[in-house]
């Protein structure tokens, strides 16, 4: 994590959220899409009200952050992943126990002509 996450936030994560998208600068995966994968870091306030409640009013619903990583995905094409990365940071932000956002997107079929394992872009926002 960078100084964006402080030491004050707790952390929810999320891992391997998969959606296909028409995401790219060539005609075919614009027209044939493919799968992406997205890794989300929440940095929120406390959960230490949530965790003595019990009640997810008090903190991040991660289904929902999933939803809108998906909502994302599968909603109009970019040219680029950067692009998609920061809206899907933007969207997180929304939420109100979330302070700040790491985002990855993953782009395992990327149309790179050399073998490789995956390319993918990371951005940090805060508010």
């Amino acid at each position: 994590m960078t100084d964006t996450f402080s030491r004050d936030l707790d952390r929810i994560t999320l891992r391997g959220v998969r959606a296909r998208g028409f995401h790219g600068v060539f005609d075919s995966e614009r027209a044939e899409g493919q799968e992406f994968v997205v890794d989300v870091d929440l940095g929120v306030v406390s959960v230490a009200k949530a965790a003595m409640t019990d009640e997810l009013a008090h903190t991040v619903d991660y289904g929902a952050v999933a939803q809108e990583v998906v909502s994302a995905v599968e909603g109009p094409p970019m040219n680029l992943i950067e692009k998609l990365a920061v809206l899907i940071a933007e969207r997180c932000l929304v939420f109100d126990h979330v302070r700040a956002v790491r985002v990855t997107v993953h782009k395992p079929q990327a149309p790179i002509p050399v073998p490789f394992d995956d390319v993918a872009v990371t951005v940090t926002r805060a508010r």
